[in-house]
Parts: C-alpha cells; structure tokens; sequence
C-alpha cells in the first residue's frame, strides 16, 4: 500500500496541515438580510442568531503551499445548540458559499473541512479614494463590495463581537462511490497564531447580481453595514466534528 496523505502520490493536491498563511489582505463587509432567508441556508440543527450576513474578499498574498491567490467567502450568524466544549452553544459562523482562484485551495477546503467552494474570480483593489471587491463568475460580477480607502482605523474585535467568524461551521457531506452518503456532517474550524497588523473600519456597500452557480442572490441585501478593511497573519489547523447525522442516524 502506498502511504500518502492525499493523491497524486508525490505530489498531493490537499496538504497535510497545519497552514501558514502571512500578510492575507482582506475586506470583511457585513450586511442585513431576510431573516427568512438566512435560516433557509441552515443546516438543522444550525439556527440563525441574526440577519447578519457577513461577505469577505481575501488577497492571500503569502500562504504556505498554496501559492498566492484570492478568495471570496460568504458567511452567517449562526450557532449550534449543546456543540461547544462545555455543553453550551458553539457560535460561529456558517458558510452557504465560498469561490477562490486555487485547485490546491478548493480541494483542501471541501475535503477537509466540508466548505462549499467552487473556482470563481473574487479580485480585490484600489480605485482611487475607494476599496473594491468583486466575486465574479461565468463571466458575471456576482458581487461587488465598496467602502471608502482607510477613513479610519478600527479593532477587528469590533466586527468579531458582531459574528464570531474565527470559529468557521461547514456541512461536510462527502457521497460514497455507489451513490450512498459516506459523510454527512457539521464540521468547525477555530483559526490559530491570528496576528492583526492593521485595521480599518468605514462605511460600505454590497451588490448582489443573481447567478444560477453561484447564488448569493438568496440573501438579499435589505440594508448595508461596515467594512473592515485589514491585514493579518494567522494559521489553518486541523478541524472538529460537531455533529453526526450519519451516527446520530438521521
């Protein structure tokens, strides 16, 4: 038997963990939507603490293996009810969508941790006096984000208070080669080694364009919030279970 983490044998796609990634860019703009809507893309037994829907467009400019790439990911305020450590609720938040611009990147995140990401073009740059990101698609700017370039400095604490994205929910469900299930499950992720260089907080905005692949169109924007617009260092390690359909026999 050949003992390998992931295949090709030699030259693996999925790594072992954990991952450095150093001086990742990153625009974090949270918006309100439907309430209705957000508890639509939940997996039971995940419920909605908010209408908070928190988008973020990532420039990795240095990551371990992978190579530099961009990434776009969509995120809710979520929590699961007796999944923390001590009995209690585990809050964090629950990713619906997710596009990047890496195989290495979209393999590792489905395979391990059960994030939905698909290959896209997220982009993030500076025009003028205003930050843009955009999530694009099929030819398609699926999302578009904006706030003023650095009006004013902020604590990422700030934004964490408002939906606790450190701790990264995922529904992993992995099909058998027959067709049956073979993992079905709610899977969390705590980033580690998490350095903030700098932090800027202003107004934003956010545009969402109906897309059949990608359909962020399911959270409506009802209303706009902040971006944060920071730069920081921190580590991908290994994830948890938290809970077992197949085990639990649902």
């Amino acid at each position: 038997m050949i003992d390998t983490f992931s295949t090709p044998f030699g030259a693996p796609l999925v790594p072992e963990f954990p991952i450095r990634f150093r001086n990742t860019e990153i625009l974090s703009i949270w918006y309100r939507s439907d309430p209705a809507a957000v508890t639509a893309l939940l997996p039971p037994p995940l419920e909605a603490v908010s209408d908070l829907v928190l988008v973020h467009f990532y420039v990795m400019h240095d990551p371990d293996r992978f190579g530099p790439h961009r990434e776009f990911a969509v995120q809710l305020d979520a929590r699961l009810p007796g999944g923390g450590p001590d009995g209690g609720d585990l809050h964090g938040a629950y990713s619906p969508f997710i596009m990047l611009t890496t195989d290495g990147g979209l393999a590792t995140g489905r395979e391990t941790y059960g994030q939905p990401k698909k290959l896209g073009e997220p982009s993030l740059e500076v025009r003028g006096d205003l930050l843009v990101g955009v999530a694009a698609r099929n030819g398609i700017d699926v999302v578009t984000g904006t706030m003023p370039y650095k009006p004013a400095t902020a604590e990422i604490a700030s934004l964490l208070d408002l939906v606790p994205f450190a701790t990264n929910l995922n529904y992993k469900v992995v099909p058998h080669v027959t067709g049956a299930t073979a993992i079905r499950q709610l899977t969390a992720r705590t980033l580690a080694d998490v350095v903030v260089h700098e932090c800027h907080v202003g107004p934003a905005t956010i545009e969402v364009r109906p897309n059949a692949q990608f359909p962020v169109w399911r959270l409506p924007v009802r209303s706009f919030g902040e971006g944060y617009h920071w730069r920081a260092d921190f580590t991908l390690p290994y994830g948890r279970i938290v809970h077992d359909y197949l085990a639990e026999g649902e």
